[in-house]
């Protein structure tokens, strides 16, 4: 992070919930709310199971906001670092209760392979969306035009008022921004430990 001090947003709102304002809670999970929501129903799959996610992230905020540390990245980042990990967690004790005692017994490898696999697609599921939700405002438009509304890079330019060469750099980037979901973590990777109760 080139910047280490954290935005003043992030600074504000750690200090206001260390002084355990309410008000703050609920200005957090406005915020954020459809952010983990969205994370842990993609990871798990399963309405109920991102309800009680989103509860329990929101809980360890409300318990733990000192576990924010600026010098890791936005409190935005952290909030989706927290989401990730208690949604593997989740998805982990669901699946692997019974699977994995069956394949230390020498039961089915192939089960806990399959739940292997499972964890690794959810995990840059949860990245491919975290990348597009953090890249600036111009690529994600380009995105949504070439992808989701299924527009060539020509009426893409023209939809967004630029010309066809920036129309395609922004397009360019914004694939290669959303190719690192296979290969790297989520911005701002938590050393050990940290976070370390969820």
């Amino acid at each position: 992070m080139a910047n280490n001090a954290p935005p003043r947003w992030d600074r504000k709102m750690q200090q206001r919930l260390a002084r355990g304002e309410a008000a703050a809670l609920g200005e957090l999970y406005d915020r954020f709310a459809s952010l983990v929501h969205s994370q842990a129903h993609r990871m798990l799959g399963d309405e109920s199971a991102a309800d009680l996610v989103t509860r329990e992230v929101f809980g360890y905020v409300w318990e733990n906001p000192d576990d924010y540390d600026p010098k890791q990245g936005s409190m935005r980042s952290w909030v989706a670092r927290l989401t990730h990990r208690q949604s593997v967690r989740r998805l982990l004790s669901t699946d692997t209760a019974g699977t994995y005692e069956d394949a230390q017994d020498g039961g089915d490898r192939a089960e806990r392979a399959d739940l292997e696999e499972r964890v690794r697609r959810a995990t840059a599921a949860a990245r491919a969306d975290y990348i597009v939700a953090s890249m600036p405002a111009p690529l994600r438009a380009a995105l949504e035009l070439a992808y989701i509304q299924r527009r060539d890079y020509r009426q893409t330019a023209a939809d967004l008022g630029v010309t066809e060469d920036e129309a395609r750099r922004r397009l360019r980037l914004g694939l290669q921004l959303l190719s690192t979901a296979h290969t790297r973590p989520l911005e701002g990777s938590a050393p050990p430990g940290y976070g370390r109760r969820l």
